[in-house]
């Protein structure tokens, strides 16, 4: 059974992100967003804990959901955590008919990146999402070494707010096109979720 809230005809949100009736739309993280992506909690049920969107603990791996990872902008990352984590690369695209349909939007951490996460999650939020799709969280990606400028930290919450979200921390080696080693340590829950933990480990 998904943990997710049915919010519409056939399209699941995990998380109170509310008002969605599906239909095609456009691409990922373009178009208008109106309103902040925080307005959607009004009225909404309560979120989804992150440990409640991924398997339970002990499930192995094989059976693990399978996801599509969905770049909101250019240069998100998604190719690389998909050769990393598993799961379709959809490029800038939404999935295909053979693809999973839980999708997990990613992003950069800079400030172009968190705005192309936020108009990607009012886009499922308003039905811009073609149908059947299942938002299970948004990926952030540290666009460069160190802490999160605070400026950059306060826009990552009013997505927080409304849905599960992972971080990834700047790994040098990905940047050299080593995708060989183990997940970052930092990114652990992304792991769990994915399943790549018990498929590395």
């Amino acid at each position: 059974m998904r943990s997710g809230v049915r919010q519409g005809p056939e399209i699941w949100i995990r998380g109170p992100v509310a008002d969605a009736h599906a239909h095609p739309g456009a691409r990922p993280g373009t178009g208008n967003a109106t309103g902040a992506v925080a307005d959607a909690v009004t009225g909404a049920p309560e979120r989804v804990p992150a440990h409640a969107a991924g398997m339970p603990a002990g499930v192995p791996s094989a059976l693990a959901r399978r996801y599509s990872w969905v770049a909101t902008h250019g240069g998100a990352g998604a190719t690389t955590l998909a050769a990393v984590y598993g799961g379709h690369d959809c490029g800038r695209d939404w999935p295909g008919a053979a693809a999973p349909r839980s999708v997990l939007l990613v992003a950069r951490t800079h400030a172009a990146g968190l705005d192309a996460a936020v108009r990607a999650v009012e886009t499922f939020r308003r039905g811009g999402a073609p149908a059947g799709l299942d938002l299970d969280a948004v990926v952030l990606v540290a666009d460069a070494p160190g802490r999160l400028p605070r400026q950059l930290a306060q826009r990552v919450r009013p997505i927080e707010a409304v849905i599960d979200v992972y971080r990834v921390p700047w790994v040098p080696d990905w940047r050299l096109g080593d995708l060989s080693g183990r997940p970052p340590r930092e990114a652990e829950p992304l792991a769990r979720l994915t399943g790549a933990a018990g498929r590395r480990g």
